[in-house]
């Protein structure tokens, strides 16, 4: 039932009440009393000024301060009908009785009036634009409405597709974006925007219609792009064409993509700590592998996992030990401890060869080594050690006879893990031999984070300022060629090439 009806219906209760209760004794000089009371927003009780207050039978008309407070005096006992009425809200009755030489007080909580409100504009759908072809399997939607008297509105979205008979309602939205996913690879969508201040009837948009690419096929580069705060993961081809496999609405990085399975393991915040998921190549079928033992070590995202080809076991380090678990999140078994506590952060892992490399160091991330190791844990050779300076990156060529890594020649050391002079390294274990790759590196930049492409000929990378802050882009370099850098995307970290 409204309110205005509501209303209606407890003055003509009042009334009956005074109908029946009148009487024709004379009233004495000493038989008047006092109404107070104070009257207030419904909802907010915010005070409300200025609001006329009146009897029924009729005494004196007054009306309320800046606090909502009002006093009728002098007013005959009896059972009277107690009148608000202002402007914009809806005018509210209640009953009370006046006695002698007594105040009364009567409160009013007035409700809002509707009768003059107008509906919210007509949703202006701003993203996904007219026939744009997403380059994912996540849609943002946003659209624009306003409402003249400022209510509050609320969305619905309603999304259909030209691939099934299923109809998508996302209700409740109180924002104007809304982010979706997995959407169908291939699929043309028809979406529509519904908006209610919740007063009068929903205002409905345009029907809009957006495509969605298809499956990519030849996408072997995996890269990481910050948006919004947020990482998010990339697959490309070499023509440098982009798709997005991970929701800008969370924070996802580090991919590993694995050619026998078929999948791409990756990191993902979940609240304080981070997770191992995997998920298909176009980014469905997202599965979480770890839960009770997570990757963790001195920075999260310093951190890297491995999955070596032909097996179904992800590597990956906490802390002081190196575990490593099945991609159905089963069998998780821990495979080498430090033995002198410092941290593991980086991991190649051959599993054919019974070797694993790992970059150790300190709770800042320096006194850095690396090291080769056999699953039984003995020592199979020193490639860095007893160095001043951040190593970042970590990959095993395919002979498994050849480490990739990055490291800071300048030596420097601080609490925000700077970086002025990383370069590209490769260790061939079987010549015992170290070869700077980074050829014509710019002055004052870093090599960061090199993995093997898949022939072994090139080296993908990310290059950046080394003042921290400054974009970073992912290059490649063909190995022992000058200057052969080329800059494959921007705006992209952690790569991988598979």
């Amino acid at each position: 039932m409204m309110k205005g009806s509501r209303t209606y219906l407890k003055l003509i209760g009042v009334l009956l009440i005074l109908l029946f209760s009148c009487n024709e004794d004379k009233i004495g000089e000493n038989d008047f009393g006092t109404i107070k009371g104070n009257v207030v927003a419904a909802g907010n009780n915010m005070p409300l000024e200025n609001v006329r207050i009146s009897t029924q039978p009729i005494s004196s008309t007054v009306f309320t301060d800046s606090d909502g407070k009002f006093t009728i005096e002098n007013v005959p006992v009896g059972d009277y009908a107690v009148e608000a009425r202002i402007d914009d809200y809806i005018t509210d009755f209640e009953p009370t009785t006046v006695v002698a030489n007594a105040p009364v007080n009567v409160v009013f909580e007035l409700e809002v009036s509707t009768t003059n409100n107008r509906p919210p504009t007509t949703p202006q759908l701003v993203a996904p634009t007219e026939n744009e072809v997403l380059q994912s399997i996540e849609a943002v939607f946003e659209w624009t409405s306003t409402d003249p008297e400022g209510d509050a509105i609320t969305y619905t979205i309603e999304l259909r597709n030209d691939q099934n008979d299923d109809v998508l309602l996302f209700e409740n939205i109180t924002e104007a974006t809304y982010t979706y996913s997995p959407l169908i690879l291939g699929a043309q969508y028809f979406w529509q925007v519904s908006a209610t201040d919740g007063i009068n009837a929903p205002v409905l948009s345009p029907v809009g219609t957006f495509d969605v690419i298809s499956a990519p096929i030849d996408n072997r580069i995996l890269f990481t792009r910050n948006i919004d705060g947020n990482n998010v993961i990339f697959s490309a081809d070499e023509d440098g064409t982009e798709f997005q496999l991970t929701s800008q609405e969370l924070n996802s990085y580090r991919p590993r993509r694995n050619i026998a399975g078929n999948k791409i393991a990756y990191l993902q915040s979940t609240g304080a700590q981070v997770d191992i998921f995997t998920m298909d190549r176009d980014g469905s079928n997202k599965f979480q592998v770890t839960s009770t033992v997570t990757p963790n070590g001195f920075n999260l995202n310093e951190i890297n996992i491995d999955w070596p080809p032909n097996t179904d076991r992800i590597y990956f380090p906490v802390f002081d030990k190196l575990y490593r678990i099945k991609t159905n999140g089963q069998g998780l078994q821990l495979i080498y401890q430090t033995t002198d506590g410092s941290f593991i952060s980086e991991i190649a892992v051959s599993e054919n060869s019974n070797l694993i490399v790992l970059k150790t160091n300190d709770v800042d991330g320096y006194n850095v080594s690396i090291i080769s190791v056999s699953f039984n844990g003995n020592l199979i050779d020193t490639i860095l050690t007893g160095v001043n300076g951040a190593v970042s990156g970590l990959d095993l060529s395919v002979t498994n006879q050849k480490i990739l890594y990055s490291y800071d020649v300048s030596g420097f050391e601080s609490e925000d893990y700077r970086r002025l002079d990383s370069r590209m390294f490769i260790y061939d274990m079987v010549a015992m031999t170290t070869t700077d790759i980074s050829d014509n590196k710019p002055n004052g930049t870093n090599d960061l984070e090199p993995i093997f492409s898949p022939n072994e000929a090139f080296a993908i990378f990310t290059n950046t300022s080394n003042d921290g802050i400054s974009q970073k882009d992912v290059y490649s370099v063909e190995i022992g060629v000058e200057d052969s850098r080329n800059l494959l995307y921007s705006n992209a970290f952690m790569p991988d090439w598979e």
